[in-house]
Order: C-alpha cells, then sequence, then structure tokens
C-alpha cells in the first residue's frame, strides 16, 4: 500500500475531522518535509516554534532553504507562512506578544542568539512586504538611505581607494540596484523626483531595488505582486527569476499558479502552523505525497 493509500486509509478509519476551511485530518509523514538538493544551505530551520501569546502560530517546522533559489510558501490563509518568513530576519521581535523556539542559522550562523546585530541581520537578509512602501523621499535618496544609515556609503574606503568620491559611490549604487530591479531605464532621468509619483509595479520594483542596496545575501518577500495588476506582476516574476541567480529569494504567495511558474522548491502549510510537505516545486504540484496537500492544489479548500 502507498504511503497515500496509507494515509487516506487512517483517514476513512479515523473518522476524518472537517476542519472550518473544509481541510481534513490526515496523519502527517515526516518524510514528507524532507527535501534533498545539491547546492549549499543558505538557511536551516530547526524545530521552530512560534508562540503568539496563547497561540500556537508555528509548530516544530524544520527545513533547509538553498542559495540562489526560489523558495515558495504557499498555503490557506492563517496557516503561518507570513510568521515562518517573518522569523527568517527576526522581525516578530517586534512583535510583544511573539515567542520563538528553535533554531535559524544562516550561513550557519545561528541568528537567534543573544548578541546578534538585529540590524546587520536585517541588511543580510532584506524584506519586501506585501503592499508597496517607498519612503516620501526622492528615488535617489529611497536607493540611497539604507548604505548611507548603516554608513556604507560615508565608510566607502574602497571607492576612495579607487579614486572616487562618495558622490561618485552613492551614484553608481543607485544605478546598480535599480537596473538589478529592471526599473533603472524608466526612470533613470527622475531621479530627484519623488517616489509616490512612481505607478504601484514601478513602487514595488523600487522597493526591492532598496533592498539590494544593502547587498543581502538573502531576500524576503511578502505577497509582493497581490496589489499589482498582471503586467506589473509579470515584471515582478521575471525580476525574481534574474534575481535567483545572484540571491536567494524566499517568497510567501496565494497564487498557486504563480508559486509553480517562479519557484525551484516549495514548502505547503496548512491549518495548524504546520509545515506538511516540502520539496521540487514540480513533484510538489504534479505529485503531491500528502492527501491534504493535493486537495489545496486543487482547489477543494482553502
Amino acid at each position: 500500500m502507498s504511503e497515500r493509500q496509507l494515509s487516506k486509509t487512517e483517514e476513512s478509519t479515523d473518522q476524518p475531522l472537517q476542519t472550518t476551511s473544509g481541510e481534513t485530518r490526515e496523519q502527517t509523514d515526516p518524510e514528507w518535509t524532507e527535501y534533498d538538493f545539491e547546492s549549499r544551505a543558505k538557511l536551516a530551520v530547526d524545530d521552530l516554534d512560534v508562540y503568539y501569546g496563547e497561540d500556537h502560530a508555528l509548530k516544530g517546522v524544520s527545513m533547509e532553504i538553498p542559495e540562489e533559489s526560489v523558495t515558495a510558501l504557499i498555503g490557506p490563509s492563517g496557516c503561518g507562512k507570513s510568521t515562518f518568513l517573518r522569523c527568517l530576519n527576526r522581525m516578530n521581535d517586534r512583535i510583544e506578544s511573539a515567542r520563538i523556539d528553535g533554531s535559524v542559522r544562516l550561513d550557519g550562523d545561528e541568528i537567534y542568539q543573544d548578541g546578534v546585530d538585529l540590524v546587520e541581520l536585517r541588511k543580510r537578509v532584506g524584506m519586501v512586504f506585501q503592499s508597496p512602501n517607498p519612503f516620501p523621499k526622492s528615488i535617489r535618496d529611497n536607493i540611497s538611505y539604507g548604505p548611507r544609515k548603516h554608513g556604507d556609503i560615508e565608510k566607502s574606503f574602497l571607492a576612495r581607494l579607487l579614486g572616487r568620491s562618495d558622490e561618485e559611490y552613492e551614484e553608481e549604487l543607485v544605478e546598480r540596484s535599480l537596473t538589478q530591479a529592471a526599473l533603472w531605464d524608466e526612470v533613470k532621468d527622475r531621479l530627484d523626483d519623488n517616489a509616490l509619483g512612481l505607478s504601484g509595479g514601478q513602487q514595488q520594483r523600487l522597493c526591492i531595488a532598496r533592498a539590494l542596496a544593502t547587498d543581502p545575501g538573502v531576500i524576503l518577500m511578502d505577497e509582493p505582486a497581490s496589489a499589482l495588476d498582471p503586467i506589473a506582476t509579470a515584471k515582478i516574476e521575471d525580476l525574481i527569476h534574474d534575481l535567483s541567480e545572484e540571491y536567494t529569494v524566499v517568497i510567501v504567495t496565494h497564487n498557486m499558479q504563480q508559486a509553480a511558474r517562479i519557484s525551484d522548491q516549495t514548502a505547503v502549510f496548512l491549518t495548524g502552523g504546520e509545515l506538511v510537505e516540502y520539496g521540487d516545486t514540480d513533484q510538489v504540484f504534479e505529485n503531491p505525497k500528502s492527501s491534504r496537500v493535493e486537495d489545496y492544489i486543487s482547489g477543494k479548500f482553502g
């Protein structure tokens, strides 16, 4: 009997419990989240639990995320995928009721140990939110704000060593970041204009460029295209694909077609903050190991 047949048998003999979202109970096999990949792990999460007061939002999540790839986090609303994303750069620390147990390692270094510089961590692990949130400043200042705050522009010894001023270094940084975000050609003649005058899609790409300006290794994206039209969404998806050649991208999306198009691997979170399945995107979508994941992907609940 196959694993799926066994799980379905257990469901029938166990009198499956229908949840409010239409999801049924299933005995989860730990092997469903064991994903082997050839490249180095950029992030390693081990037995991660998150509590908001009495609410157990994430339960014992363990997974490794390969470098220079796109990892999609999918699942119904309230399943913990955004909570998990925020754990990767300790954004949940800002929530007073949040308590985090477990381990998250970035390039082998534990980010939840005492003494971690959160400003430096969030420089290495950038974040792009669901709605574009450019600063009410010029396009140029939006890009240079982070490096200036971190002191990278004033301390650009390499630039000075090469005979360039801080202003020249800033100009190169702005152009490079906007080029990486596929926005340079559209705004190069209006860098001193207020960023709030850009279209929604342009604003989101500006926010991505702003994250890139601090030279992160990881870029976290929480539904970055959910508020955009189809044309702007396609540009963001193309950009994510290009960024994965140099960066590790982790994206939360409710759009399963989007996850299937852009990601290399997919993690499926279901009711109760449980990571149910994690693996190669094609395998997860075409031949899921979990009956619940198959039901979710086929639209039976969610």
